[in-house]
């Protein structure tokens, strides 16, 4: 059916995940699609990456150019992904051992940019909500200064109903806005789905805006389609 968005006014979204390694990137770039399905220009960002490789074109993140692929219009690599790091740890020690001082100016400057050319952006988070961008920046910092919408991306696999609640709480806790979530089936061997996914749905006070189900290899225009927004 269909993400279902009131117009005239999209609100900027920032995705955040239950850990890493649950498909924030696979949420974020159908989210983007579905945006794109209903008319939108909708573009992704990825202020922080890290495990980035080297290119003809300079430092570049697979999470990046995949969210860059399903944006439309296309933005400078250099706004939709401003801190590049080349190793693959987490943040605020990849941009220690890189020699780069993580700076909220900078991730703001770059938004402002995407959001001159966009109806919305869909801003893709690092591991899990309290995952540090630096020793002074905390995911919330970014999502507060920039205003935006908290949709939490739930891996669905053993553990989950843990890890939602507390993350759901900890957003909330840092000030932040969350209007929505996304079960992301990452184990096809998980016990009992429906069962979690229905203990979730009571226990979780914003709605289910889709389940994307398994794929080894995820197709995130075809995931768009599982993608509507429920309210209440």
């Amino acid at each position: 059916m269909g993400l279902q968005i009131n117009p005239p006014c999209i609100n900027p979204l920032y995705i955040t995940g239950t850990d890493t390694g649950i498909g924030k990137t696979v949420a974020s770039t159908a989210l983007l699609h579905a945006l794109r399905a209903r008319g939108w220009r909708a573009v992704g960002m990825k202020p922080l990456a890290s495990g980035c490789v080297d290119s003809v074109e300079g430092l570049r993140n697979d999470d990046a150019m995949a969210l860059l692929e399903a944006s439309d219009p296309r933005p400078a690599y250099s706004d939709l992904n401003p801190y590049a790091l080349p190793l693959p740890l987490a943040p605020e020690i990849a941009a220690r051992e890189a020699g780069i001082v993580i700076r909220m100016e900078l991730i703001t400057a770059a938004f402002a940019r995407l959001r001159s050319v966009a109806d919305t952006v869909v801003v893709e988070g690092v591991g899990g909500w309290a995952a540090p961008l630096s020793a002074t920046l905390d995911q919330a910092d970014v999502a507060r200064a920039l205003e935006l919408e908290v949709v939490m991306v739930v891996g669905m696999r053993l553990g989950c109903l843990n890890h939602a609640r507390l993350t759901a709480r900890a957003v909330e806790a840092d000030g932040c806005r969350l209007v929505g979530w996304i079960a992301n089936h990452v184990d096809p061997g998980m016990e009992h789905q429906d069962d979690n996914f229905q203990l979730l749905q009571r226990r979780l006070h914003v709605p289910c805006w889709g389940r994307l189900p398994y794929q080894q290899i995820p197709d995130p225009r075809a995931l768009a389609g599982r993608l509507e927004r429920v309210d209440g």
